[in-house]
């Protein structure tokens, strides 16, 4: 049986410090980290590169940008014309699922990755999704993570002629945005090469109004750990 160090993964890299933090966790435990990247047509494009800065950073083996353009349903603040919201509370923010949320993103996100690992015969998918300090998005609860774990092993040849079984690993998923730093900082994570905002300027500043940013420089400064971020 072969070990962790010599098994593939899939890694779903955003470019922000959240996906960042899950390629170190995935590298710490081993993995040969083939790094994943979705251009679905969000205005804050500036996380593409920060994506394949991140993926050279961190060691992944190799980084993909696969385009699909999900302006064509809309429906979110990130693909459509509609305002992203800013200077929102914390109250606010758990008020209800806002308008950030991109219909299924995560579920489109996970079936790509899965299509990846059946054909890297990895059995092994990370995702830096957190259902602590975040938005509200249904599709980063942990019940989520466990249905589409299911699906996995119930969708793919690789699941029904039981190869191997899949496994969605979440290791950020019950770490408030504070210690998703502690953890990114201690395993070399480089958070100046990371893009979380939902409305940069167009040089890529970051605007430091929206809910990311204000989760992330809330993060950092419960850290203790300096902010390296550039806001506008």
């Amino acid at each position: 049986m072969s070990s962790a160090s010599e098994k593939p993964a899939v890694v779903l890299l955003s470019g922000g410090l959240d996906s960042a933090t899950a390629l170190a966790v995935a590298r710490r435990e081993g993995f040969r980290c083939h790094a994943l990247t979705i251009a679905y047509g969000q205005r804050h494009a500036a996380e593409l590169a920060a994506a394949r800065r991140v993926a050279s950073s961190l060691g992944a083996v190799e980084q993909r940008t696969l385009e699909l353009d999900l302006r064509a349903f809309g429906g979110s603040a990130l693909t459509a014309d509609i305002p992203v919201p800013l200077d929102r509370s914390v109250e606010a923010m758990n008020g209800g699922i806002p308008i950030t949320y991109v219909p299924a993103r995560n579920t489109v996100f996970l079936s790509l990755a899965l299509a990846w690992a059946e054909v890297l015969e990895s059995f092994d998918i990370y995702m830096g999704v957190n259902a602590i300090d975040y938005s509200g998005y249904p599709d980063c609860r942990p019940e989520f993570i466990a249905a589409f774990e299911q699906l996995a092993n119930l969708a793919t040849k690789a699941g029904v002629e039981h190869k191997g079984r899949f496994h969605i690993h979440t290791p950020l998923i019950q770490l408030s945005k504070a210690d998703i730093i502690r953890l990114g900082a201690s395993l070399g994570v480089d958070f100046s090469l990371t893009h979380s905002c939902y409305d940069p300027a167009p040089e890529g500043t970051a605007c430091g109004r929206c809910d990311s940013c204000v989760l992330r420089r809330a993060g950092f400064e419960t850290s203790g750990i300096a902010d390296p971020t550039r806001y506008s």
